[in-house]
């Protein structure tokens, strides 16, 4: 498969953080993630439930962008039932990050001084609570750019935060997965910071490094990404995302 593109290998990273959920709301933000959320149903997590991103939890394979009416409705999905969903630990969330540092704490809020940012963005967006009790996910598309040795405000909490708060809050916190243009990271070192998990193909551990500010923690022999299986090109290319908006991610 040497076609295989660096979206493709991406959208398959994300997918295998689903892996083991069984029945809780999938719910990704973005072309990449949803992709990538719909792909891990539509192959090896089967329980999942999505939704159309809209209001409704859907069945089927609806490509991204695709007619909303074209799904099949399992059931209404307003905001007072996805706040059950949030406080029931039923979610997996995938969320973006401006910046992120080795602990995980996250910033899409603002670039520079809270009360005087250089640049505003999304704002906290209900990061806080978003992760405090379920599985998060990140997708950063360009590594390079987002991670931080510190990150200038504190949207989402990384786990020298967590740490701090009482046992009920922690317990059931859990940054599963960091997807980057480079590799995927997670958090199950000794010390809860940022681990290299895989490679994408070509990239090297040198190269990781050089496009983070901090220390990459490695424990033994980092593996290769693993490439999409031929079902799960023909998925990716000609049903989730014929259009391939999600190569627009990558700039």
């Amino acid at each position: 498969m040497s076609d295989v593109t660096l979206d493709e290998i991406c959208v398959v990273a994300i997918a295998e953080a689903f892996r083991g959920d069984g029945e809780v709301l999938c719910n990704p933000m973005g072309p990449v993630p949803v992709i990538a959320g719909r792909l891990a149903r539509a192959t090896f997590e089967p329980d999942l439930v999505l939704t159309d991103t809209i209001a409704y939890a859907i069945e089927g394979n609806l490509p991204f962008g695709g007619d909303p009416s074209d799904a099949v409705i399992e059931s209404y999905m307003p905001f007072r039932s996805i706040f059950d969903q949030v406080w029931s630990g039923k979610r997996h969330v995938v969320m973006g990050a401006s910046q992120i540092d080795r602990h995980g704490n996250q910033n899409f809020a603002a670039i520079g001084e809270y009360r005087k940012p250089k640049a505003q963005l999304l704002g906290m967006r209900g990061a806080p609570g978003n992760l405090i009790n379920h599985a998060t996910t990140y997708w950063v598309p360009n590594q390079a750019r987002a991670f931080s040795e510190t990150v200038d405000v504190v949207s989402g909490p990384g786990y020298n935060r967590i740490a701090e708060l009482p046992e009920a809050s922690r317990s059931n916190f859990e940054i599963r997965r960091v997807v980057t243009d480079l590799g995927a990271y997670d958090f199950e070192s000794a010390d809860r910071t940022m681990r290299v998990r895989s490679l994408h193909p070509g990239v090297t551990l040198e190269q990781a490094q050089e496009a983070s500010p901090f220390e990459l923690t490695v424990t033994g022999d980092v593996p290769e990404s693993r490439l999409p299986t031929d079902e799960e090109l023909a998925l990716i290319r000609d049903v989730f995302d014929p259009n391939g908006v999600r190569k627009g991610e990558f700039r």
